[in-house]
């Protein structure tokens, strides 16, 4: 099976051919990937050298003309290096724009802290006005790009990863699809760890939400789904910082006596290399680990 990354290049260089609105702004990351592309559409495929707010501020300024820029690179690198220019270039200026990363919260855990960027969804969220989607399978990733690129001026974020799902779900922007049915609680699974999430609640009386899409937030399905379990209790699993959809969660059941549990990858940095498996396994998020903590919670 083909990557989140690898369907990305695949599916926006079809895009490029066949939308003469699109543009692609690169700061050197998987411009290998792109090289018929740039040959086909020079004034269309940028690549701006390793000047990571260089990007977004090209990326602003080709939205200003009226086209509709991809802007691609690692996490970090795209949302953290470049926020200033996110905030001013895309925000201020009100300029539409698809930013797509790679690398997720610990894809490069080799590459040591400077490449790993957990806070990613938790920094855009300050900014208020974003559409972010969490894929968990390469199709989930191509049709979310595909929407997204296609989605007027609105200002986007796709956030791939190397941990996938074995199968995608049909994707519903702004929906939470229900996956299994429970009383005891609810589990909302945001993206790649939906497989996870399923088999750490294997055997429990728990209803599970999936989520490609984690803003804008389904207030109302998870609002329906904690409504009506015996144990009115919400947990939150999500491939990044924990508690990053803690605040709409909680709005969402502000009139309903409830109990949350967030869970994600721990604020204190982990100073080791290893693999993003290990880092998995290392923040809990491993079947073992959800199980372990759902169930101490849900009291099972």
């Amino acid at each position: 099976m083909d990557t989140m990354r690898d369907r990305f290049a695949t599916v926006t260089t079809e895009l490029l051919d066949d939308d003469p609105r699109l543009a692609l702004v690169l700061a050197v990351i998987s411009a290998e990937r792109f090289t018929g592309a740039a040959r086909a559409h020079p004034d269309r495929v940028i690549d701006v050298g390793i000047r990571e707010q260089l990007v977004i501020g090209v990326a602003g300024g080709l939205a200003l003309t009226g086209l509709r820029p991809i802007a691609h690179t690692f996490a970090p690198f795209l949302i953290e290096r470049a926020f200033e220019q996110v905030k001013l270039d895309l925000g201020h200026q009100d300029a539409g724009a698809v930013l797509v990363s790679s690398g997720a919260s610990y894809d490069i855990a080799a590459g040591g802290r400077t490449h790993q960027a957990p806070g990613d969804v938790a920094l855009l969220d300050t900014l208020g006005d974003w559409i972010i989607h969490v894929p968990g399978h390469p199709d989930e990733a191509e049709a979310l790009l595909r929407h997204a690129a296609a989605d007027g001026d609105r200002r986007v974020y796709v956030r791939l990863s190397e941990q996938t799902n074995t199968a995608p779900l049909p994707t519903q922007p702004g929906r939470f699809q229900r996956v299994r049915d429970g009383r005891a609680g609810v589990v909302l699974a945001v993206g790649p760890m939906l497989d996870a999430v399923l088999e750490a609640t294997s055997g429990r009386d728990v209803t599970v939400l999936y989520a490609s899409t984690i803003r804008p937030f389904d207030a109302a399905t998870i609002h329906q789904a904690v409504a009506r379990a015996t144990t009115p209790a919400l947990i939150l699993v999500e491939p990044y910082l924990t508690g990053t959809s803690a605040s709409p969660a909680s709005e969402a059941l502000a009139d309903l006596p409830h109990r949350l549990l967030p869970l994600g990858t721990r604020p204190s940095e982990l100073r080791h290399y290893g693999t993003w498996h290990d880092h998995v396994t290392a923040h809990g998020l491993d079947p073992a680990g959800l199980r372990e903590r759902i169930d101490a919670f849900l009291g099972m």
